[in-house]
């Protein structure tokens, strides 16, 4: 049986999707809406999260998964304690929307609630997903400048 699943982050760089999930395929592009991506963890070692946030739009590549692929993903996401999964809705650039699991950061684990900054090597690893899928990048540096302010004012921050 086959799943959609809606990849932000790191997981929209096709060539570590391909590693991890080689049965997977992308099904289409679109966004979640009222969502924002951030930045959260220890300082230069935070990964990617998406939390609710109105007006925000976050651009995702919705992937078709057969269990062995979401079965990687969820090793590779650190489920059920580092991120657990969502059904939402997104809308595709066809006009279609459908209803998709993502992974989303826990608060379970202390050092992994609080804004900060990603490693060079995976904010790469990120920006190479984005722009391989064509997407503009202007909203990363959105969610860097968000960690950034909360670092500096050192504000924490908490889903």
């Amino acid at each position: 049986m086959k799943r959609l699943y809606i990849a932000y982050g790191s997981n929209l760089n096709l060539q570590q999707m391909e590693k991890r999930c080689p049965t997977a395929r992308v099904y289409g592009k679109g966004e979640l809406k009222d969502f924002r991506l951030l930045f959260k963890g220890v300082p230069n070692n935070a990964y990617a999260t998406i939390e609710p946030f109105k007006g925000g739009k976050v651009p995702v590549l919705v992937w078709e998964v057969k269990p062995k692929d979401e079965k990687a993903l969820d090793i590779y996401e650190g489920f059920p304690n580092f991120y657990y999964k969502k059904d939402l809705e997104v809308e595709l650039e066809s006009g279609e929307i459908v209803t998709a699991m993502v992974y989303i950061m826990t608060n379970k684990i202390k050092d992994r609630i609080n804004l900060n900054l990603p490693s060079e090597r995976y904010l790469r690893i990120v920006k190479e997903g984005y722009t391989s899928s064509g997407f503009d990048i202007g909203f990363i540096e959105e969610a860097l400048k968000v960690s950034a302010e909360a670092i500096s004012k050192n504000n924490r921050y908490k889903l």
